[in-house]
């Protein structure tokens, strides 16, 4: 290969990463504006101003616009948690901050005002969790993986009770995630009740809490 084509394909996959960014950026505003009802192609295409053949070199459909989503939404959310965890030296009270920002929106399905994103984010979660359970599995890994870490850490200090921590982690996250998703969907629509979430992270958090100290 020569250097111009070389740099030619660095500038293309420079050029589809730009791209893939732009679309997935375009869907959580529109997430946020009119919930899963207005996220289209066609709404995606004509807020991105790309043409129809760029978003199908990007995604092969909508599913997989939601399933990137996910992906960099979890992934941004693992690293944040990822440099908590090692500031604070301590694997309890760094699974409290994931839960409790778990259940406040600060992660994977929250962070607008008017609840619309989180939402829709958690129907599609459901339906790709029966539809797409492979893909979805893959966008929740780095979560999952860094709360395995914390809870391998907190077993060998003594602080947690002996588990196998793949599977205690799945436990974790699925039973906040399930709890979230049902106050989520009642509150579709609606403005979120601050002080109601806060009470509920709380309760989740000390139920967990409980499952995981020694």
């Amino acid at each position: 290969m020569t250097i111009s084509s070389q740099l030619a394909d660095g500038a293309s996959t420079e050029g589809q990463k730009e791209r893939t960014n732009l679309l997935i950026g375009v869907a959580n505003d529109l997430l946020d504006d009119s919930g899963l009802e207005g996220l289209t192609i066609r709404a995606v295409l004509t807020r991105s101003g790309l043409a129809r053949r760029a978003f199908y070199e990007q995604f092969d459909g909508k599913d997989d616009l939601v399933l990137a989503v996910f992906e960099q939404t979890l992934r941004n959310a693992a690293e944040h948690f990822a440099k908590e965890a090692a500031d604070l030296g301590d694997p309890i009270e760094a699974m409290r901050r994931i839960v409790t920002g778990l259940a406040l929106g600060k992660v994977g399905f929250g962070g607008t005002d008017t609840g619309r994103r989180a939402a829709a984010l958690s129907r599609e979660h459901l339906r790709l969790a029966e539809s797409r359970p492979r893909d979805l599995q893959a966008a929740l890994n780095p979560l999952l993986s860094l709360l395995a870490q914390l809870i391998e850490s907190g077993v060998a200090d003594g602080t947690m009770r002996p588990c196998e921590p793949q599977m205690q982690a799945r436990l974790v996250y699925n039973f906040v995630a399930a709890t979230v998703h049902v106050e989520l969907l009642a509150d579709e629509g609606g403005m979120p009740d601050r002080a109601k979430r806060e009470v509920l992270a709380g309760t989740l958090w000390e139920f967990c809490r409980r499952a995981l100290i020694a």
